[in-house]
């Protein structure tokens, strides 16, 4: 019977002819937490009767919420994580590393791995062909011991993307688009697959946004073929035998099939308090923001730091704007500093952030005051999202957010471009 990407992958995890609906147990090839999830991970595994680690080496504990620590008590946590790490020889990623699911996209993550993480967003590395799933953190601690973990088998919806952004318009768009276009919980538990002329032209960062996305329609994964463009970044990531071809099936049946046309796209913006009430940028101008953040998971990348520095360079901010940038790894800010985007942004105004999540979670590096609006390139605009729940986010591309701190205003970025 032809196979979606998720019934490929899960049938090879689980030693099976794994269906849409089929409870499997399968092969966990990667998990991982982070720093506001990972401390309970850990309790969870040293009360249970489990010992050792499944697969220490590929057990990873990231130090990316809240690095460097804004408290005491998150730096007791930080301390509990370092700890583990050394007495279990998993793999610790400290402060100023970088986001989790960045460093799983450059240096872990695998076409047709399954991946397993404590945080929602795990979702990210389907991008690469994997099968990358958040878990809560008592199931990750399971994982951890045993090194496999039960799954239902989602059913899949194709996504067909025809057609060529026009300028301006970026992958941010396209998911913004899809996930108001569906609703937030309009793909619950589904595999969201990406096909389509558009998503075969599409970079490895673009594909990434879009894939970290996915579960804000309530996805279980966001999936993509691996293919010559997967091969590529691989091997510019010096992991070229990591790298193995992955598609779907001809034939493979679909639940539903949604067709967008990229030409059709245009700068979009989610408004508060949820991801799915979208607009077009143009609609929303004179919307006034206090602050602009530039990085996270979603739109942090290399790509996403060119564009927004291309936007700025030889501008200044606004004056009544906070413009700041947080770059999603340690790779990603020396590419950056190499390439002279960190400059362009700091003679622009900005404020550079460690790698890391910075003001994603509200917990540092950038929480609103009371009726501050701020225009951010994450993923996540829930009220109190980023502190305060008496302020107001809104989510964009990394084109729309830059040109957007030039303004003062929410601003479609082909106005000043």
């Amino acid at each position: 019977m032809p196979k979606t990407l998720a019934e490929k992958i899960l049938s090879e995890k689980s030693g099976g002819d794994a269906k849409a609906g089929d409870i499997v147990i399968a092969k966990v090839d990667l998990a991982f937490v982070q720093d506001t999830t990972g401390p309970l991970t850990v309790r969870t595994f040293q009360s249970s009767s489990m010992t050792e680690l499944a697969n220490p080496e590929r057990t990873i504990l990231f130090i990316d919420h809240a690095a460097p620590s804004p408290n005491s008590a998150l730096s007791n946590d930080h301390i509990l994580l370092r700890d583990f790490s050394r007495q279990s020889g998993c793999i610790l990623s400290d402060a100023g590393d970088g986001v989790c699911h960045q460093i799983v996209a450059e240096a872990y993550a695998r076409p047709s791995d399954v991946i397993v993480g404590a945080d929602s967003h795990t979702v990210t590395a389907g991008g690469l062909g994997a099968f990358a799933t958040g878990m809560g953190s008592s199931d990750v601690a399971v994982a951890f011991g045993l090194g496999r973990t039960w799954l239902r088998v989602p059913e899949s919806y194709k996504i067909d993307v025809t057609g060529d952004f026009q300028k301006g318009v970026s992958a941010k768009d396209l998911i913004l688009h899809l996930i108001g276009k569906i609703g937030a919980d309009g793909a619950t538990y589904k595999a969201l697959e990406f096909h389509g002329s558009a998503i075969e032209k599409m970079s490895m960062s673009g594909r990434f946004t879009i894939a970290n996305m996915a579960v804000e329609a309530g996805a279980k994964v966001g999936l993509f073929a691996s293919d010559e463009t997967t091969k590529k970044y691989l091997e510019a990531e010096g992991r070229g035998n990591d790298y193995k071809p992955l598609a779907a099936d001809a034939g493979a049946v679909y639940e539903k099939t949604i067709i967008i046309n990229a030409a059709g796209l245009e700068p979009t913006v989610s408004k508060p308090h949820t991801v799915d009430n979208t607009a077009p940028a143009r609609e929303l101008k004179g919307t006034k923001i206090q602050q602009v953040v530039i990085g996270t998971c979603t739109n942090g990348r290399l790509e996403d730091l060119a564009v927004s520095a291309g936007i700025v360079r030889g501008k200044k901010k606004a004056s009544t704007v906070r413009l700041i940038i947080a770059p999603a790894s340690r790779r990603v800010l020396l590419a950056a500093i190499e390439a002279g985007y960190i400059k362009e942004f700091v003679e622009s105004g900005a404020i550079i952030l460690p790698p890391g999540c910075g003001p994603c979670l509200g917990l540092h590096q950038g929480a609103l005051g009371d009726g501050e609006s701020c225009l951010s390139t994450a993923n996540r605009n829930f009220e109190g999202r980023m502190g305060n729940p008496k302020s107001f986010i809104y989510l964009a591309s990394p084109a729309t957010a830059a040109a957007s701190a030039l303004t003062g205003e929410i601003t479609d970025p082909r106005e000043v471009v």
